[in-house]
């Protein structure tokens, strides 16, 4: 009887100290990028204006995206999120919205997962949405992605 109300007792102290040292996953973050042509390095002259509605679950590093956009000077060939760069610099693709080579049709959806480093920097406010066209073939439109503070 003493030996079965020790493990008990072992079984029920080791499940309270996992909880107590097991970290606190955070909630999924929404949240939306507005997309500009002003936004562009250099800035491109177009009326054309777009937002990028990002959801990004930390626990999963999952990202998912709906882009939507109008006005742009020609059809979309391409979107991507950019990064590691921060606000006004320029860096490469890091993560392709679109398939690649395809004809992009609005709006744009889909979802990948991060890597640690990837989520890292995109937590981190180290990526930019852009979108492209023939016209504006380095992006027509773009947008940082700043997560919420949590």
């Amino acid at each position: 009887m003493k030996v079965l109300l020790s493990r008990r007792i072992i079984f029920l102290l080791a499940c309270l100290a996992a909880i107590a040292v097991s970290p606190l996953q955070a909630a999924p973050m929404s949240f939306k990028v507005t997309l500009t042509g002003a936004q562009q390095v250099p800035p491109v002259q177009t009326a054309a204006t777009g937002t990028a509605d990002l959801t990004y679950d930390p626990a999963t590093r999952v990202v998912s995206w709906n882009i939507t956009y109008n006005g742009l000077s020609g059809p979309a060939t391409m979107a991507h999120f950019h990064g590691p760069a921060a606000e006004g610099k320029n860096a490469p693709p890091a993560i392709w919205l679109t398939q690649k080579g395809a004809a992009v049709e609005g709006p744009i959806k889909g979802e990948a997962t991060l890597t640690p480093e990837q989520a890292q920097q995109f937590t981190a406010g180290d990526w930019y949405v852009n979108v492209h066209t023939q016209a504006n073939p380095n992006g027509e439109i773009r947008g940082q992605v700043i997560p919420p503070k949590s």
